[in-house]
């Protein structure tokens, strides 16, 4: 199983680093809310990547729990049913779905 602090802390910041492009497709800040983990962000408007903790005005705002998350790390595909589901929450649908590009 994947696991969340070296999602945040290894995966996503080589995979920007790899991809910069993403960045400007992207253009958004993403906040992950992670019960029983964590809070981290993703900013892809300004180039500060990956942080720990709050953003202060994040486009999209992601929450769920831990194993939920981590299933959806090791499965991208199954994070419309986890939304579906309501266990997972997107404060915008519309740059929630451009989440894809970074989780494959």
């Amino acid at each position: 199983m994947a696991e969340t602090s070296a999602f945040f802390n290894e995966f996503l910041p080589q995979k920007i680093a790899d991809n910069p492009d993403l960045a400007s497709d992207i253009g958004a800040v993403f906040q992950f809310d992670i019960d029983g983990a964590g809070v981290w962000n993703l900013d892809l408007v300004s180039g500060a990547g990956v942080s720990e903790g709050a953003h202060d005005d994040p486009g999209c705002v992601i929450t769920t729990d831990k194993a939920t998350w981590e299933s959806i790390l090791d499965n991208p595909g199954t994070a419309i049913q986890m939304f579906m589901m309501g266990k997972l929450k997107a404060s915008n649908l519309g740059l929630a779905t451009k989440l894809n590009q970074i989780l494959s």
